[in-house]
């Protein structure tokens, strides 16, 4: 986080970037903040959602399983669905929620030999998908109303977020363990979490862009479809995973469901 405010506040000092749509490279509202106030205080929403979102998500998966957790966090596009109507009263056609219906139970159907049920666990993930829903839908509902471009919210979210959470992780003992990490000072180390940062900074970006541009419900089927690459990927490059025809029809339909959405948006359906 203190890395992403620190490229935008050196991009933005530089004239590389702007914060706003037609907003000129050169003007600087305020100083410090390099925002009015009153735009910063109307991005508290998106603040406040992604700290719920990432403090809930690392809750979540504590207590469960990993092929269940993956099951039970694509279930996010239908909470997706759900917030974006009641914030935006934005509705889908009957073919979008059929494919995002196809990606859900492609879902199930890869986790169906895991369905391990604790109720405290689930509960908890089902809280990390909609403050996840929120959260997306708070990008797209606030970068229209508020005026900022991707580089605008980032930084608006990074500079309210950033001083709560090192707070946090002050008061939880986080900064503590960190300090006594014995490769903190190895300079491989430093060039691996720089690159991290910078990797971090890109996605987030792209996060924040593809949401803006198009809607929360698209960026939430990219992230099922990255899953998919990642288990793709991660077994032809790692191995080790055991042959289960249940988990390839359910990432096939997962997939299948990803590629119909895909194509109902690009007829316009």
């Amino acid at each position: 986080m203190l890395s992403s405010c620190a490229f935008l506040y050196a991009m933005k000092r530089w004239k590389i970037i702007s914060f706003s749509e037609g907003e000129p490279q050169s003007v600087t509202s305020n100083p410090i903040t390099l925002i009015p106030l009153r735009t910063l205080v109307h991005t508290l929403p998106l603040a406040v959602s992604y700290l719920l979102y990432m403090l809930i998500t690392m809750e979540s998966v504590r207590g469960i399983n990993v092929p269940m957790y993956t099951t039970l966090r694509r279930t996010t596009v239908a909470f997706t669905m759900i917030v974006e109507y009641l914030l935006t009263g934005r509705k889908h056609s009957s073919y979008i929620v059929g494919s995002v219906g196809i990606t859900i139970l492609g879902a199930f159907v890869a986790g169906a030999r895991d369905l391990s049920f604790d109720a405290y666990s689930y509960s908890i993930v089902f809280m990390a998908n909609i403050c996840s829903a929120v959260y997306l839908a708070s990008i797209a509902h606030i970068g229209k109303s508020s005026g900022l471009n991707s580089f605008g919210l980032m930084w608006c979210n990074g500079i309210i977020c950033a001083p709560i959470l090192l707070l946090w992780t002050s008061f939880k003992g986080d900064l503590e363990a960190l300090m006594s990490f014995p490769y903190l000072y190895s300079s491989g180390f430093q060039v691996v979490m720089l690159l991290s940062c910078i990797m971090a900074f890109l996605i987030n970006y792209y996060v924040f862009l593809n949401t803006t541009l198009n809607s929360a419900l698209t960026q939430t089927i990219c992230g099922n479809l990255k899953d998919l690459f990642t288990i793709g990927f991660g077994w032809l490059l790692f191995g080790g995973l055991p042959f289960d025809l249940m988990n390839v029809v359910g990432q096939s339909l997962g997939f299948l469901g990803s590629c119909l959405y895909a194509y109902c948006k690009l007829k316009g359906k």
